[in-house]
């Protein structure tokens, strides 16, 4: 193969790296596929010597490591706040996000009405995450829906809200009864630990 078409199939292969990034609904998968596209784009821009598509791509790399670093890193961003469960906000976010959360919790919308505290998670002071449980005579916290929106679903949201929960002392455990398959997977890779029909989280 001639070392141009090489260059070509380099070239081609960071663009559609790079438009497949904006198809991402997660703003942290669209800037890591977006750094690796542009990071081959550097390569490409160099193997070619346009020195200014280079330093550009180079530059898009650099923005996207820092804002990835703050969106994951940054604590003091997020800032997790009480609401109550009859809140008008509240209400129209979960009907906003009811068929994607349906995903998750299939009887959301039979068993959000016994829930007893709600919490919303805020990033840069807009609404990314929110739970819903039950406080049980145990002191521990049923978790009824946990759900964070596709925009910032890889951006920490629930380790965020869970640590926080736990943190604050008000209560002993976190539980969640009998989660959806697709929600397993989720809670195994937080740290609950099976328990019967329940996941459980401690600190």
């Amino acid at each position: 193969m001639e070392t141009s078409t090489i260059y070509e199939i380099i070239g081609y292969v960071s663009t559609v790296l790079v438009l497949v990034s904006f198809l991402m609904a997660s703003v942290v998968k669209l800037r890591v596929i977006n750094t690796i596209g542009s990071g081959i784009f550097v390569v490409y821009a160099l193997l070619i010597g346009s020195y200014p598509t280079a330093i550009l791509n180079l530059g898009i790399v650099s923005i996207n490591l820092y804002f990835l670093i703050r969106l994951l890193r940054a604590e003091k961003l997020r800032t997790m706040l009480p609401i109550e469960t009859d809140n008008a906000y509240l209400k129209e976010f979960m009907t906003f996000y009811g068929s994607d959360m349906q995903r998750f919790f299939p009887e959301v919308a039979l068993e959000k009405d016994t829930a007893d505290t709600a919490y919303f998670v805020y990033y840069d002071l807009v609404p990314v995450g929110v739970l819903l449980g039950k406080k049980q005579d145990d002191g521990s916290l049923r978790i009824i829906v946990d759900y964070s929106t596709p925009k910032f679903r890889d951006a920490s949201v629930g380790r965020f809200m869970y640590k926080k929960l736990l943190a604050n002392g008000q209560f002993t455990r976190l539980e969640i009864a009998e989660p959806s398959e697709k929600h397993v997977k989720y809670l195994n890779s937080m740290g609950f630990v099976k328990d019967g029909n329940l996941y459980r989280l401690s600190k």
